[in-house]
């Protein structure tokens, strides 16, 4: 049974791992999944009531803690409902059929004649004097967990399906709810003074400048080229870290060229090649058509920068970080500073923005790192907004060229797609390097380039692969063996320069066969699924009044399904383009299957349809000479909130259906019927984001 198990269980088979029946009449529900913004926690407690048939208010859940939680990886790539939810019901599930089947031989009745409400056992209807909290004892939760209980079908759920409010949003509107906010007994303050570039070595730090700058009593730890600035003063340890930039000199630097930022920097460098798909060379039949798309690399840009807390006590280190992976961060940072995994304890704090890799796990390795120097003491490191901004991971730019073979009537009978991009992950679980480890003595060789496998869904391949009914179609993958600054995961990886390609090139195939994009579309697709979406989109936006190319108003469209096996959705765009771009209305349908929470699951679609706009029309960052550049929300402009347009979403019922993972999934379909509302609005294409005023001038000019 076990080969069909989620990867939760089979590396968590105790039920007391996940479940316990706890004095106050609540279920302990603990899960290894995180709260990330995406709402995961409200659904999961969902899954747990529904199966145990308790109330949701009794559920009491526990995430993200190597101490209390089992170990589920990170919660990354639109997962935690598919693989956490499912381990949920099925251990929820089993445990129900458990208790029951005692109660049953204990009342020498059939476990048929018995229910459950709000954790009271009934007996054709009637009380039994018996509930889970005063029936279940240690024998329940010390089998293994096999996953044969049959869970309830979707007909009869009463809980599942239903808008339930999240808890955590009380907490933090009000600004209580984030690891910026948590306060420990002997709290100290750190700040970091980055080595500006792996290998740069610290050739002097004038000591004597910087407290004089700080204007108040501070330590300053210092192990190999890591330096930090501690005190009970937030603000006195700030002034020494942005003084010892003017303090401190530094030789290896690398020097950065501003063409590095650009995606096609990639095209000349080293990289390893993989072909998939179809075997042989791209067909030379009939009219051959090509055009390259690209998006530069591109920040978290979360609203509160990086925090990190840790203390050392008694020769154990604990650690609170708004990490997405508490375990493969456990694994990291004891294995960093020479610790057992068992003297380690991480838990999850929610963060204020993450969606990826960001500078989460090196905020909590630089308080580890300081909390070994200064024990007995709780150490929190609060990056400031230029270090987020200048040293978190970054999502790779990326590069795609399409090439089609089309037919005597404009449809491709032979695709390629080929991408150039650097890695898409680099977590250290996956190869990757803390940013602080890189400081100190010994430290690690560089990271490989590295990508998930397309079992996985991909990296820089990530929604390459077409869904249409294209007779022959590959990817090229040319992964950058060295990117200029640290990459690593960001929401949908390749997924949204993919589909913005893909999509954007449907568009451009259409025109040149002289048919609507809509009908161009569906006359290559045989999913039904797909099929259905497009249609209630196209219908929903008016599709069939779309007016005239070239107008200045546009309306645009893109479909396509996350990794090609998760959520499906299609999005529509109503645009108007003076000197800037101005959103109008945005139109969205998704199919996830059984959707557990649709207010979650709306907030969801409409989040990345917001993110993706942002990314499209606006962000990139930009480097030169010893890092990058684009430090401030100046520099590094994010879509405003009288900016985001109208959203209509629309989710199709599906409940007979698996639930598939929608955190990522109108995530490229925004950015592809973005270039398209735009290219219908103006009458020519941009091809490389993000939409600038300057690409907008520099197209109509050519």
């Amino acid at each position: 049974m076990s080969d069909t198990l989620p990867l939760s269980i089979i590396n968590n088979r105790r039920m007391e791992k996940w479940l316990r029946f706890q004095p106050d009449r609540t279920v302990k529900l603990a899960v290894g999944k995180v709260e990330i913004g995406q709402g995961v926690l409200i659904a999961l407690s969902q899954i747990a009531a529904e199966e145990l048939d308790v109330g949701i208010d009794r559920i009491d859940i526990l995430s993200g803690d190597t101490a209390d939680a089992p170990d589920e990886g990170s919660t990354s790539s639109s997962q935690s409902i598919e693989v956490s939810g499912r381990s949920v019901r099925l251990i929820s599930a089993e445990l129900r059929v458990r208790v029951l089947g005692r109660l049953a031989q204990r009342l020498n009745c059939a476990p048929e004649e018995l229910s459950v409400d709000d954790g009271v056992f009934l007996q054709d209807g009637k009380p039994t004097g018996h509930d889970y909290w005063s029936f279940s004892g240690p024998e329940d939760f010390a089998a293994e967990i096999e996953g044969s209980a049959q869970p309830k079908p979707p007909a009869a759920y009463k809980v599942v399906g239903q808008p339930v409010p999240r808890r955590d949003l009380i907490a933090k509107v009000t600004g209580a709810a984030f690891i910026h906010d948590i306060a420990r007994p002997d709290l100290l303050h750190g700040r970091i003074l980055r080595q500006p570039s792996r290998g740069a070595v610290l050739a002097s730090l004038n000591e004597a400048a910087v407290r004089k700058a700080a204007g108040s009593a501070i330590q300053i730890v210092r192990v190999g080229n890591f330096v930090a600035f501690v005190g009970v003063d937030e603000t006195v340890v700030q002034r020494a870290a942005v003084a010892a930039l003017a303090h401190a000199k530094w030789t290896g630097v690398r020097v950065l060229r501003p063409e590095q930022q650009e995606a096609a920097w990639f095209r000349d460098q080293p990289s390893d090649d993989r072909h998939i798909g179809d075997p042989g060379p791209p067909a030379e039949t009939g009219v051959v058509v090509s055009e390259t798309y690209s998006r530069p690399f591109v920040a978290h840009a979360a609203l509160a920068p990086s925090c990190g807390l840790a203390e050392y006590r008694g020769g154990h280190l604990s650690v609170w970080s708004h990490t997405q992976g508490v375990y493969p961060l456990r694994n990291s940072i004891s294995g960093i500073l020479g610790l057992k995994p068992e003297q380690v304890t991480v838990r999850h704090a929610h963060g204020a923005g993450c969606y990826g890799h960001n500078g989460a796990d090196d905020a909590a390795l630089d308080a580890a790192i300081i909390a070994m120097q200064i024990p007995d003491h709780c150490i929190r490191v609060q990056w400031r907004r230029e270090e987020e901004f200048g040293f978190e991971p970054v999502s790779t730019a990326h590069m795609t060229r399409l090439r089609a073979a089309l037919d005597a009537n404009g449809r491709p009978v032979d695709w390629t797609a080929e991408v150039w991009a650097g890695s898409h992950v680099q977590r250290p679980v996956f190869g990757g390097t803390m940013l602080a480890h890189e400081a100190l003595p010994n430290p690690p060789p560089p990271a490989k380039a590295n990508d998930p496998g397309e079992a996985n869904g991909g990296g820089g391949t990530r929604n390459g692969f077409p869904l249409y009914d294209f007779p022959a179609k590959r990817v090229i993958h040319h992964l950058a063996l060295q990117t200029p600054v640290r990459t690593s995961s960001l929401r949908g990886l390749g997924a949204l320069p993919n589909v913005y390609a893909l999509e954007c090139f449907m568009d451009e195939l259409a025109e040149r066969a002289g048919m609507d994009p809509v009908a161009y579309r569906l006359s290559m697709l045989s999913d039904p699924r797909a099929r259905l979406l497009i249609e209630n989109v196209a219908d929903r936006c008016g599709w069939v009044s779309r007016g005239p190319v070239g107008t200045g108003r546009g309306l645009g469209l893109a479909w396509s399904r996350y990794k090609n096996k998760a959520a499906y959705a299609c999005v529509a765009v109503e645009l108007e383009v003076d000197q800037d771009i101005s959103l109008r209305r945005v139109w969205a349908a998704a199919d996830a299957g059984l959707v557990i929470n649709p207010d979650g699951a709306r907030n969801q679609l409409e989040g990345g349809i917001v993110h993706a706009a942002s990314m499209t029309l606006k962000e990139q960052v930009t480097m030169d000479g010893d890092g990058i550049t684009s430090l401030d929300w100046d520099r590094y402009p994010i879509m405003k909130f009288s900016e985001v347009p109208e959203i209509e979403v629309v989710i199709i019922h599906n409940p007979d259906f698996p639930t598939l993972g929608m955190g990522e999934c109108t995530f490229g379909p925004t950015a592809a019927a973005i270039g398209n509302a735009v290219a219908h609005a103006l009458g020519v294409r941009i091809r490389d984001m993000p939409l600038t005023r300057e690409r907008i001038a520099a197209a109509l000019v050519r």
